[in-house]
């Protein structure tokens, strides 16, 4: 017999993917949702799941889900985005591995939605630590892209889920453009080294990885599209940390020269000084 799991679910106007999301995670012995505030009727279908809906102010990404699984009863923690769901072999395959867990903690395959389709089944899914003991781990403090950490053995598990990611490509390009800003203080405290290098290749290396190493090319113009988007996050990110540096340049020289007060300034010695 497995032991108890607890759902975390994090939202903010998610109607619409929430009901699905839900759905697939009924087998769970509780569904914690945790909202921010939203305008929709996302707290209502949380209700209708028979889910404990909190309500808290948005804390950033990982304060949030932290505070989503802090409020769970069970040690086991099941963690899906509103735009996620289980898949019936993933739930099949979580129940199977808790009756007998060989590690603290699990890497889900998660299939995404490409714009208007999903990727050729021959497309590698990302994999993401999902599944996990609340007592050995918690969030990280990776600003935007938070992810659970574990203190203990870390395995993969054939459980898929899916992402209903965006739709249309300007939602996706406005989404990079956030989430790049939101990376920039992080990668600045992390001194990022050889950044000239980085804008130059990492962009090429990032499409590469995803075209090619991923088979998105198996995709058709989708796959191509979605690499290319995430060529471009890869190249916001570093563009951006590039220009906080040279603002900071400008700040500081614009303060040095401010210091330097109108007829303070030392005046040259002249030869009849003397």
């Amino acid at each position: 017999m497995r032991p108890p799991i607890s759902a975390v679910v994090t939202t903010f106007n998610n109607a619409g993917t929430l009901p699905a999301c839900l759905q697939s995670l009924r087998f769970c012995d509780e569904i914690v949702l945790l909202d921010s505030n939203s305008d929709d009727a996302s707290r209502s279908i949380g209700e209708g799941f028979s889910a404990r809906v909190f309500v808290e102010p948005f804390k950033g990404y990982s304060a949030q889900k932290q505070s989503a699984i802090d409020k769970a009863t069970h040690d086991w923690i099941l963690l899906l985005d509103a735009d996620e769901a289980l898949s019936d072999a993933g739930r099949v395959a979580i129940e199977g591995e808790l009756a007998a867990a060989r590690a603290d903690g699990y890497r889900l395959p998660r299939r995404e939605w490409l714009f208007w389709r999903w990727p050729h089944p021959s497309t590698a899914p990302n994999w993401q630590l999902r599944l996990f003991r609340k007592s050995r781990g918690g969030m990280n403090a990776v600003p935007v892209h938070a992810a659970p950490e574990v203190r203990g053995r870390v395995i993969d598990l054939a459980a898929p889920f899916d992402h209903y990611g965006e739709s249309e490509i300007a939602v996706r390009v406005d989404k990079v453009n956030r989430y790049s800003s939101g990376l920039v203080e992080h990668k600045r405290r992390r001194r990022v080294r050889f950044l000239g290098l980085r804008l130059l290749f990492y962009p090429a290396f990032a499409f590469m990885r995803f075209y090619v190493g991923k088979r998105y090319f198996l995709s058709g113009w989708a796959g191509f599209i979605a690499a290319r988007v995430q060529a471009f996050y890869a190249f916001m990110k570093y563009a951006k940390v590039l220009e906080a540096m040279h603002k900071d340049v400008q700040v500081s020289r614009e303060a040095t020269e401010g210091s330097a007060e109108p007829g303070c300034r030392e005046r040259p010695q002249r030869k009849d000084d003397v």
